[in-house]
């Protein structure tokens, strides 16, 4: 099937990645999980491995499945497809494709990054330690234009934040960066609710694991961008190894497929969720997109996440949950429920996480599709027992 921008987003989900299959005689994706390939054109294959290392894509054999996989690349381009990307490149995981990015602007001379709170704490983390060689200046969302540097190679955000559902004026933002790219944190929303590009922002990535999965059971990352910054990328992932494993692939691609039903069901019970929690008296403050009155209007709806502060012992709630599992992570089938200041921003210096507004009685829950009135018995009473 040749898809068009006329086809609908949930067609192209199920579609895209998929159009050769009718030609193979097959139904489902082809995995390929060879490590290497027949090389019998030494001299020809020479002049490939060069195109390989400089990040182009030639045609033929992979030769080495450091260089490229099939699989991969069938996830790659259906990603590019949904994002409204020139092209996309997977990584092992969602950190693999941020430390990429990173590598990629520093090896073009430019090592400085302008970011904004709060971010995925492995990406603060990552910013803030100087492991990669990049120094990082902290702004507020107004601040960015007055921080850019002539070295300064992107603008980090996260939309809606991790873990406070803050959502970004993106197209204000991208028109504050000027040539510096954005680079937009998308794992939240998703392409089904937002496409950053179409905003403005040059750079989206995923850590694929949570919603491009969508069960829990597969790691990666993939930046969708433009086919100049996805060289700069392959360069990287070449010299580093960083590849997304093709089973991985394989199974993302076949998460893109439902991402529209997954993704929509869970938003629609957080939303229920996120009015409950409000009138709940042990709640002191529920943070949904969905719930705004003013708001920049990025999204699609309010997602599939929802973070509240409680009255109380935040720990004693999340000991007490029975159908929602306590864990980090999100986009899964099934609810999970964590304490951010406890896991995934433990790495933040509590100073910062502080003025984020991750206190230690903030919690966030990332809903699945379980039913709406279980998991709401389910969180209700944790609620009223702790």
């Amino acid at each position: 099937m040749n898809l068009t921008p006329a086809h609908s987003f949930a067609t192209r989900a199920v579609h895209a990645g998929r159009d050769d299959l009718g030609d193979l005689g097959v139904h489902a994706v082809p995995i390929d999980l060879s490590t290497t390939y027949p090389a019998v054109d030494c001299a020809g294959e020479a002049a490939r491995i060069e195109e390989f290392a400089s990040g182009a894509q030639p045609s033929g054999s992979p030769i080495y499945a450091r260089l490229h996989n099939p699989t991969v690349a069938r996830f790659e381009s259906a990603l590019a497809e949904l994002e409204g990307a020139e092209a996309a490149v997977a990584f092992a995981s969602g950190m693999a494709a941020m430390s990429a990015c990173l590598l990629a602007t520093a090896a073009a001379g430019k090592r400085h990054v302008v970011a904004v709170r709060p971010l995925y704490g492995g990406s603060d983390h990552l910013l803030g330690s100087g492991l990669l060689g990049t120094e990082v200046t902290w702004a507020e969302p107004k601040g960015v234009a007055a921080e850019i540097r002539p070295d300064t190679g992107l603008v980090v955000v996260e939309s809606p934040a991790n873990p406070t559902l803050t959502e970004l004026d993106l197209a204000a933002l991208a028109a504050d960066c000027g040539e510096v790219p954005l680079l937009v944190d998308n794992t939240f929303a998703t392409p089904v609710l937002q496409r950053p590009l179409e905003r403005g922002a040059s750079v989206v990535l995923h850590s694929a694991t949570k919603f491009l999965g969508g069960h829990g059971d597969v790691l990666g990352g993939v930046v969708a961008c433009g086919e100049d910054f996805a060289r700069g990328l392959r360069q990287v992932r070449v010299a580093t190894g960083g590849v997304l494993h093709p089973l991985a692939g394989y199974l993302l691609l076949r998460g893109l497929a439902t991402l529209p039903v997954r993704v929509r069901a869970a938003q629609a019970s957080a939303h229920e969720l996120a009015l409950r929690l409000s009138a709940h008296p042990k709640v002191a403050a529920v943070h949904y997109p969905g719930l705004a009155v003013d708001r920049p209007g990025q999204m699609d709806g309010g997602g599939a996440l929802v973070a509240f502060e409680v009255d109380g012992d935040a720990h004693k709630v999340v000991a007490a949950v029975e159908l929602i599992t306590p864990a980090v992570s999100l986009g899964s089938v099934d609810t999970l429920i964590q304490h951010p200041a406890s896991l995934t921003h433990r790495v933040v210096q509590a100073s910062d996480r502080e003025a984020g507004g991750i206190g230690e009685n903030l919690l966030r829950v990332s809903v699945g599709l379980e039913d709406v009135d279980d998991l709401w018995a389910d969180l209700s009473r944790a609620l009223d027992t702790a």
